[in-house]
């Protein structure tokens, strides 16, 4: 039997949910405040009966919740469905504060509900193809990362661009290091006058790494970039390509009599099946609904990316690094 899927929220993102989860073939049941986007949902073969403004017209009746909404309602809205034991999975950020986060994975647990967060770049299979080589230590030593995640698109209106975007390396950079940066410094600027940061430049020091991110809506250069540099190999992937996603660089800094010598080796390119990195991602949350397994973007991981993104933003406030404990 099809697993009943609730999507709340079907907007510039979640139509992309709701996409997917047809794919998928789920009995899918969807919820929007917006009149054109219900007749958007109607246009792509969701029954009538299976749409509403409110979401409490079918959430009893399902067996999970899809969360693509402002990410101010994701505490509330998680926390109603888990009230009711359902399985959640809430697109990132978990919640806004770590406070909320750690209410919502608490929850969970005392219900025994999934909870999936949407850090979709671990689910990339570039991402996954990485993390073997950092783990079996295949590139050396990891020295430092680097992430870009810019480009020109608007702005959105619930969070400032490093809750919204530099989220997304974050969470990697943690997930790839297997820890959270000791110290973190940042250069917020809010361009645009919102009272919100739009370019942001972010330092995180993990101890013996250390990586940077730059994010921002003002390039016309689309970046969904990261280099992982070792002692032994160079890593660079570059998300936005369908070919050569991931380049590795045989390159080495040796002493020889006394002198240091740059070695460029080769340069092997890795590819990968074109399977769409949300289909992964929703396909990996009804395989933790069926077996009760944790997902690889679980709860403490929207914990711990949002408090290292708080620790971003306080940096940037008080104009110092600030230590995370």
């Amino acid at each position: 039997m099809a697993a009943k899927i609730l999507l709340i929220g079907a907007g510039r993102w979640g139509i992309n949910h709701l996409r997917t989860w047809r794919t998928l073939g789920v009995d899918l049941y969807v919820v929007d405040a917006s009149d054109k986007t219900l007749e958007k949902c109607r246009e792509m073969g969701v029954p009538a009966d299976r749409l509403a403004k409110d979401h409490k017209a079918f959430l009893p009746q399902v067996q999970a919740v899809d969360i693509v909404t402002p990410a101010e309602t994701h505490h509330p809205l998680c926390c109603e469905a888990i009230a009711l034991g359902k399985d959640v999975f809430v697109e990132k950020p978990l919640a806004l504060t770590e406070k909320d986060c750690v209410d919502i994975v608490q929850r969970a647990a005392a219900k025994k509900c999934i909870l999936q967060v949407g850090h979709i770049f671990r689910y990339e299979p570039p991402s996954q193809f990485v993390k073997k080589l950092v783990d079996a230590r295949l590139i050396g030593d990891i020295k430092w990362l680097r992430g870009n995640f810019s480009g020109f698109k608007r702005p959105r209106s619930d969070s400032g661009v490093t809750m919204a975007d530099a989220i997304h390396f974050v969470d990697l950079f943690n997930y790839l290091l297997g820890k959270l940066p000791r110290t973190v410094n940042a250069r917020l600027l809010d361009v645009l006058g919102r009272g919100m940061d739009d370019n942001a430049w972010l330092w995180l020091d993990y101890g013996d790494v250390f990586a940077t991110v730059e994010v921002g809506y003002f390039s016309p250069l689309k970046k969904r970039e990261v280099l992982v540099v070792g002692t032994e190999k160079s890593v660079v992937v570059d998300y936005t390509v369908q070919q050569d996603k991931v380049k590795i660089h045989s390159n080495q800094h040796k002493q020889e009599k006394g002198e240091w010598k740059a070695i460029e080796g080769g340069v092997h390119t890795t590819e990968f099946d074109p399977e769409e990195p949300l289909l992964i991602e929703l396909r990996s949350f009804l395989n933790s609904i069926e077996k009760r397994t944790p997902p690889i973007a679980d709860g403490q991981s929207g914990i711990d990316s949002v408090r290292v993104v708080q620790a971003l933003l306080e940096s940037q406030q008080k104009g110092v690094p600030v230590q995370i404990a």
